[in-house]
């Protein structure tokens, strides 16, 4: 019996074995949208049986995806919704109108049972599905579409609300039904082209923007007095959600007046037009950066920066903080949209001028966003006393000017990196246009190497920052550059001209680690052990699975909280990668995990199926363990000073002798170029994971992992506390940055002339055993 059989069978008549039967997540991840379907009615009235904790896990799953519904699964549900009303007291009608939007055929005719759903509901004073309430109720008739409207407009009097009403009682049923994914309290997931169906809806794209303008001139009439001020009151609650959703629809459709509207809407909701630290619409503006999370938009985070910055509520920057952090991954994520970066009145060299007084600020953009202050052609340091004193609002300003330039930078260059994995292109003549010759976007984006396809399957590579681009039609596409498509020879010749010409990558691209397929992973098949049996330290991993975009339960001593799989979709939701993990010890100061298996899995209608490795698509499976790698390189105890005893000194012996990752091997190519350059050039070299380095007093070895030192003969622990504020002398050229590779070149200057070390923490350790 199959799984969708059995659960079935277990939900509707269960036999003694099943009230035992425990699928795991990623088993009932493995239904298809039309099993998952079939199984939702059985398992909305499952309650009761010894089987309801089936019942839950079923709900959890179509609740978290997509289920596709027959026309008989959608009557089979809606007989269901009917079934124990009297019981219940309450039906989801939303789910009712999700299966029917989901349909794979003819409605079926459920005109009976929606009327007594919705009658039984209106009776029951239960309008908390507001949006469901009116779909359902088109399918009854008119007269209860008008009964219900009349009804809702009682619960919210806010005007943006009721016009949101009127608007749904002109669409067609369907329209309505689709309108429901929209509504705040769905908890599914929405159809994937449920804001493409919904921007072909011309009375909602009509309402979306009136309702915004509204609520523009509104805050507006708040902050100059024609409305009088109240805390958080400019809205009601649905009047809120109604914005939402209308700040959704035209983030989506990318409307071209949003972004000036956005501009003086966020401003007057986040400030009272007095001098209290309230605000008239904390509601609107976290809905607002909610719908960004969804829709970002360069031109919204930047509208959210500045009210971040402005507010006076202390609790508005922390909350925004966070928000910004998930809105700048999905803006990643939205290479469309990302790339489009404001001038802001730079000119064409990267540079803004602004005179203040005798002096001139200078504000530059070359690898960083700087500010710096200019008298006569002169460049000063610091800010000069008289800028201090007479333009301390300006000097504020270009501040936050530099700020918001550098979050700019940060997200398109995170934008450009994510193309990877969906293999991005990019029109030759925009690519040029808009990128390579942007005043604030060009320096980022001609220090990266390029692919343009001059002739059918001919992709040329090109770094703009090192020559001139070639010849190409305006729409030839352009590609970033990965070492992955290109054969050794090539990529050694791409690191050396950036080592030559001093060319630091805004990511490490040239000196970019590959992952290719091992013959253990040919032979495992559909997992991979290379990450497995790390010792990492939990808390940083967790925090780097937020940081990286993955999604992961926490792990602590309580139920459940003991393993998990931590997750990450790629190639525009098509892959996902899972790295199983387990609480090792919770005891200690720190708890440690453990690292696990490494799957992939690919979405085949709409559920996800473990796929074989050799099915990944090799960039896919490159991008996806190199996140796994940085994992364990930068949480593994590994990196810890010598632990004593126990299964955590072996594993960090072991690891001190384990053959170097991908990460180590890049790093230890990194320095072969970068050493001979420097002035201990001739008391280092590198064998296999160490970098050794010829002190004067002693020869020490450094770990390339873990950046720890051993000293010769004896492999005696050599301890060093790392200043972090000078983690490799500044005179070194380093073609990417890396905290650890600086901190290699750190110790290494530091022991070439371990004679003039005065730390006697570290010269006791050296000459004890010299």
């Amino acid at each position: 019996m199959d799984l969708a059989a059995r659960l079935l069978r277990a939900l509707t008549d269960p036999a003694p074995e099943d009230a035992e039967f425990r699928p795991s997540p990623h088993d009932l991840a493995q239904l298809s949208d039309e099993e998952l379907g079939t199984l939702t009615p059985a398992a909305y009235s499952a309650s009761g049986l010894p089987t309801s904790h089936l019942r839950i896990m079923v709900q959890d799953e179509y609740k978290g995806r997509r289920s596709r519904y027959t026309p008989d699964a959608c009557r089979r549900l809606f007989d269901t919704l009917v079934t124990g009303l009297d019981t219940r007291k309450w039906a989801d009608l939303t789910l009712g109108a999700s299966a029917l939007v989901r349909c794979t055929g003819p409605w079926p005719d459920v005109a009976v049972q929606a009327r007594t759903l919705v009658t039984f509901l209106m009776d029951g004073e239960r309008t908390d599905q507001a949006f469901a309430l009116l779909a359902i109720a088109g399918l009854a008739g008119d007269d209860l579409v008008a009964a219900v409207a009349e009804r809702l407009r009682r619960d919210d009097p806010g005007p943006i609300r009721l016009e949101e009403i009127d608007t749904l009682t002109r669409l067609t049923t369907a329209e309505r039904l689709l309108a429901t994914e929209l509504a705040h309290s769905l908890s599914r997931t929405p159809i994937p082209d449920v804001w493409e169906r919904l921007s072909e809806v011309g009375p909602y794209i009509e309402f979306a923007r009136r309702a915004l303008e509204v609520a523009a001139a509104r805050a507006r009439a708040i902050q100059t007095g024609e409305i009088p001020y109240r805390a958080d009151g400019a809205f009601t609650t649905g009047e809120v959600g109604a914005l939402g959703r209308a700040a959704r629809l035209a983030l989506h459709r990318d409307e071209p007046w949003l972004p000036s509207l956005f501009d003086t809407l966020l401003l007057d909701i986040a400030v009272a037009p007095t001098r209290a630290k309230t605000l008239p619409s904390q509601a609107l503006l976290y809905e607002i950066a909610r719908a960004a999370q969804d829709f970002p938009t360069p031109e919204l985070v930047t509208a959210i920066r500045t009210v971040r910055r402005t507010a006076r509520h202390a609790g508005v920057p922390k909350q925004l903080d966070k928000m910004l952090k998930k809105i700048d991954a999905a803006l990643a994520e939205r290479t469309d949209v990302a790339l489009r970066l404001p001038g802001l009145g730079f000119g064409p060299d990267g540079t803004l001028r602004r005179p203040l007084g005798e002096h001139t600020a200078v504000v530059t953009v070359a690898g960083k966003a700087e500010l710096a202050f200019e008298k006569d052609g002169t460049v000063l340091k610091g800010v000069p006393a008289a800028v201090r004193r007479d333009h301390k609002d300006e000097v504020k300003e270009l501040r936050d000017l530099v700020k918001r330039v550098g979050a700019q930078i940060a997200t398109l260059v995170r934008a450009v990196e994510g193309g990877y994995t969906v293999d991005a292109t990019h029109p030759f003549g925009r690519w040029r246009d808009t990128l390579v010759n942007h005043p604030i976007a060009g320096p980022a984006v001609r220090r990266l190497i390029w692919e343009i396809e001059v002739a059918p399957g001919e992709w040329r590579s090109v770094l703009p920052e090192a020559g001139a681009l070639p010849d190409a039609a305006g729409d030839a596409p352009v590609r970033l550059w990965h070492p992955l498509r290109s054969d050794p020879d090539t990529v050694r010749a791409w690191r050396d001209l950036l080592v030559d010409r001093r060319i630091r990558q805004p990511f490490k691209q040239a000196f970019r680690e590959i992952y290719l397929l091992t013959p253990a992973e040919e032979e495992t098949g559909t997992y991979s052990n290379r990450f497995a049996a790390h010792l990492v330290h939990y808390r940083r991993l967790f925090a780097l699975f937020r940081a990286r975009g993955w999604t992961s339960r926490l792990l602590g001593p309580w139920d459940g909280g003991d393993a998990d799989e931590a997750a990450r979709t790629l190639a525009a939701g098509e892959w996902r990668i899972r790295l199983s993990h387990v609480l090792a010890d919770w005891e200690g100061e720190e708890p440690i995990a453990g690292t696990g298996r490494v799957r992939f899995a690919r979405r085949v209608g709409g559920a996800w199926r473990d796929a074989p490795l050799a099915d990944v698509p090799p960039l896919v499976f490159s991008e996806a363990m190199r996140d796994v790698d940085l994992f364990v390189g930068v949480t593994s105890i590994a990196t810890d000073d010598m632990w004593e005893d126990g299964e955590a000194h072996a594993y960090w012996v072991r690891e001190w002798y384990a053959d170097p990752a991908e990460s180590t091997r890049t790093r230890r190519d990194a320095l072969e170029r970068v050493l001979p350059r420097t002035k201990i050039a001739d008391r280092c070299s590198t064998d296999g994971r160490y970098l050794t380095v010829r002190g004067r007093l002693r020869t020490y070895k450094i770990h390339l992992r873990s950046a720890n030192v051993v000293m010769e003969p004896d492999d005696a622990f050599l301890c060093i506390i790392p200043e972090r504020r000078k983690a490799a002398p500044g005179r070194v050229f380093l073609p990417f940055e890396e905290e650890l590779l600086s901190l290699i070149l750190s110790k290494a200057f530091l022991l070439a002339a371990d004679d003039e070390i005065t730390d006697e923490s570290i010269l006791l350790q050296i000459k004890r055993g010299a």
